[in-house]
């Protein structure tokens, strides 16, 4: 069956958030570990629950000042966090799949949204979207047929009646094959339900940071100092001219199997581009800033509430570590400092998520 795609111009965007993407703005370990971090080297970390990593406690930077940074990344200040087991790679599409088939679970995307729903986050006196809009469904990225002005992202994201986790791309396209892929078209909300299904949880973001940097916390990419390249490519990001011609030369035009580039410094998968993941925090643009004076910050958990002047009727939740679509032509994202504001009521096919867990009371 062909895709129905259906094309919101770019004014719908910035007139209704929430996964009509109504969002995008809507979108939008160990030796040498235990040394980085100030852990008796000689000391064993707790073994590990199946397909997760240890993180040791201790600090790190996070944020940069690095030229690359956009302005939420800044300054770069210091943080202290308890250790912690992380999953190796994203949770897959077989792995979310267990979890549907063992509660029932409905995803967002697999619900059609309320109008007052949708209303509730946008300026007063926005018309209710069309019936026509009112359906399940979530984004989809699609390639223009040519360059298109970058600022206007509804050139590319397109809102698409029953896409979904089970069909990413929408209609007619279906996830066979792709059992090892990483799930998308996931909310923050059912993110979190896997998460408590699995009896884990979704990472902070200070804990994602420290788990991506790994003994790494100086350098600017998980894989050390070395700018990807089409000579280089340790991550599934975007190559080519962004949005339109993407030349695939790390061998992926969308998501790509997990554990298929190397891992990072601890043993972590993904921690770099394929697709987003989300954190648990609220987003707050201007977090760090607060931060600048505050000297070393121990296990944060982020702001009381989301707080982007740029978009300020949607409460956003933290998105970290870039994905297939990251380009430097356009955002350069897949650096382990990077973040980004998502709503957590959206789903998208660039979006996924991965779990940890803290080990018992006194360890």
């Amino acid at each position: 069956m062909k895709a129905t795609l259906v094309k919101t111009p770019a004014r719908v965007f910035r007139s209704w958030p929430r996964r009509l993407a109504l969002a995008i703005g809507l979108l939008s370990l160990g030796l040498a570990a235990g040394y980085a971090a100030g852990r008796k080297p000689w000391v064993a970390a707790p073994a590990a629950p199946p397909g997760m990593r240890w993180v040791p406690g201790g600090e790190f930077t996070m944020g940069t000042d690095s030229p690359q940074a956009w302005p939420d990344e800044r300054p770069a200040h210091r943080v202290k966090v308890d250790g912690f087991w992380i999953d190796d790679h994203e949770v897959t599409n077989a792995e979310f799949r267990a979890f549907v088939d063992a509660t029932g679970y409905v995803t967002t995307a697999e619900k059609a949204p309320s109008v007052e729903e949708i209303l509730s986050q946008t300026p007063p006196g926005t018309p209710p979207p069309p019936p026509e809009m009112m359906v399940p469904g979530s984004l989809v990225f699609k390639s223009p047929a040519g360059q298109v002005d970058l600022r206007d992202i509804s050139q590319w994201w397109i809102w698409t009646p029953g896409a979904s986790w089970r069909a990413p791309e929408g209609p007619g396209s279906t996830i066979d094959g792709r059992d090892d892929h990483p799930v998308v078209q996931v909310s923050w909300d059912d993110a979190v339900a896997y998460a408590r299904w699995a009896d884990k949880r979704l990472p902070t973001e200070a804990e994602w940071e420290r788990a991506a940097k790994g003994t790494r916390d100086k350098e600017p990419y998980t894989w050390g100092s070395e700018p990807p390249s089409d000579k280089n490519t340790p991550a599934n990001i975007w190559q080519g001219q962004f949005p339109s011609r993407n030349t695939a030369t790390d061998g992926f035009e969308r998501t790509s199997p997990v554990k298929s580039f190397p891992p990072n410094s601890l043993g972590l998968y993904d921690m770099a581009g394929n697709v987003w993941e989300w954190c648990a925090d609220w987003y707050e643009r201007d977090l760090y800033a607060r931060r600048a004076s505050a000297g070393t910050i121990v296990n944060p958990a982020g702001p009381a509430h989301s707080d982007d002047p740029s978009r300020p009727y949607s409460p956003l939740r933290v998105q970290r570590g870039g994905s297939f679509l990251c380009n430097d032509d356009y955002c350069s994202r897949y650096r382990p400092s990077a973040r980004h504001g998502g709503s957590p009521d959206t789903g998208t096919s660039h979006v996924g998520f991965r779990c940890v867990k803290s080990p018992p009371a006194g360890r």
